[in-house]
């Protein structure tokens, strides 16, 4: 399963933002990676906090959120959540 969706918080997919989606990543047992979804990049570890601050992705930019596995609906339901709302 796959999902593309924007970012909205302010800081991109950094610092808090990037911390809570790894954080969130970490409670689901399927295959999580992500990648930009206009580049062609090789997707990254989801529960990277590194490869994921690597992809560089900023307010606006639309990211490939692939799942794989039992629980890969949920966990694009929950991840989509995280990315889609501003912080505040």
């Amino acid at each position: 399963m796959e999902r593309t969706v924007e970012i909205v918080p302010e800081a991109g997919l950094h610092a808090r933002p990037a911390s809570k989606f790894v954080e969130t990543a970490q409670e689901y047992d399927c295959e999580l990676k992500i990648s930009d979804a206009e580049g062609d990049e090789e997707p990254v570890d989801a529960r990277s906090m590194l490869a994921i601050t690597s992809l560089g992705l900023k307010q606006g930019d639309k990211m490939k959120i692939e799942a794989e596995g039992e629980d890969a609906e949920e966990a694009l339901d929950a991840l989509e959540k995280v990315i889609t709302t501003p912080e505040g």
